[in-house]
């Protein structure tokens, strides 16, 4: 679910690149705040088809008869050949189409379960549906960007669908459209009941100015029952709106209650450690930090933080 994603992103107290930190993958594409509503009218591609064709009816002289040119006259008269041009798209049909589906993407990429829950559509549209979110597993680390817009044609296919508002809300927080991001999780939240989602959705509130939300998110009673990863993802949240309000000690606390001197080697841990020796940075405690960024980068087999490359610096500011 949400959590597939976070096994890869690294997380520090603050957002980098106007990234915030925690993160989910959207689990319906991979088997991902302003703008909730774009591309979400249900209207069917054959209805948009059989106007279009009557259009292409009348631009040939058909019904509507022929298409004139004010000063020449029927279009193309005299000239032998048609000058006739496609109507250029409107912004609803350019989300509707999405960006262009690759050859190789069937849908078939899906977990079963995010397929099972496309078989209440008809057959032509879940296809079309399953291939925009197996696109946007496919782009989410790379192009985040353009793996948003494939959710946003799935999601103007099914906006009804829990797993693809889903995965619309984790795609616009991967690309940095945190209100989107905010809408489309809220909305499946709603659809689901599903609590996985509330660490991004703290963190979109981060993102968008609101710590106090992320605060609220990071006490709800269902934070108690969430697995290690989860939990931990919300210590990071929490810890980091704490840093936003100025909280700088009780940001420390929280971390510091958190499993930082865990054995286990996974992803989580990792990104905890991290946090909080970025944490010890900016609170001016640098000997603190260092040993913590070491302790991270000792763990993080597969490099998913900059641990090294922040000791590194810090060894040659305290050599300098």
């Amino acid at each position: 679910m949400a959590e597939q994603r976070r096994n890869q992103r690294p997380t520090g107290g603050r957002p980098s690149g106007g990234r915030p930190t925690g993160g989910g993958r959207p689990s319906s594409s991979r088997s991902s705040e302003g703008r909730p509503d774009r591309g979400g009218r249900s209207d069917s591609r054959d209805s948009r088809d059989s106007r279009d064709s009557r259009g292409d009816r009348d631009s040939r002289g058909g019904r509507g008869g022929p298409s004139r040119d004010r000063k020449s006259g029927p279009r193309g008269a005299g000239s032998g050949r048609s000058v006739e041009k496609e109507a250029p798209r409107s912004a609803d049909q350019a989300v509707y189409d999405g960006p262009d589906l690759p050859d190789d993407i069937t849908g078939k990429e899906l977990d079963r379960a995010v397929i099972a829950q496309l078989k209440g559509l008809p057959e032509k549209l879940a296809a079309r549906v399953a291939r925009h979110l197996a696109a946007a597993g496919a782009l989410i680390d790379e192009d985040p960007e353009t793996a948003y817009q494939h959710t946003l044609a799935a999601r103007a296919r099914a906006p009804r669908l829990a797993v693809v508002r889903e995965a619309a809300g984790e795609a616009a927080y991967a690309a940095g459209h945190y209100a989107e991001a905010l809408a489309d999780l809220r909305a499946a939240k709603r659809m689901n009941g599903a609590t996985a989602y509330l660490p991004i959705i703290a963190d979109c509130h981060r993102a968008l100015g609101q710590p106090d939300q992320a605060l609220k998110l990071a006490k709800s009673p269902s934070v108690a029952n969430f697995e290690s990863e989860a939990k931990a993802e919300m210590t990071i949240v929490e810890a980091g709106a704490r840093r936003d309000m100025g909280q700088m000690d009780a940001a420390l606390r929280t971390l510091e209650l958190a499993p930082l001197l865990s054995k286990s080697r996974a992803p989580w841990v990792v990104r905890l450690r991290y946090a909080y020796a970025d944490t010890l940075e900016a609170a001016g405690r640098t000997t603190d930090a260092l040993a913590w960024f070491h302790r991270t980068d000792a763990i993080d087999a597969d490099e998913i933080t900059d641990a090294a490359e922040r000791a590194a610096l810090l060894e040659k500011a305290e050599r300098g």
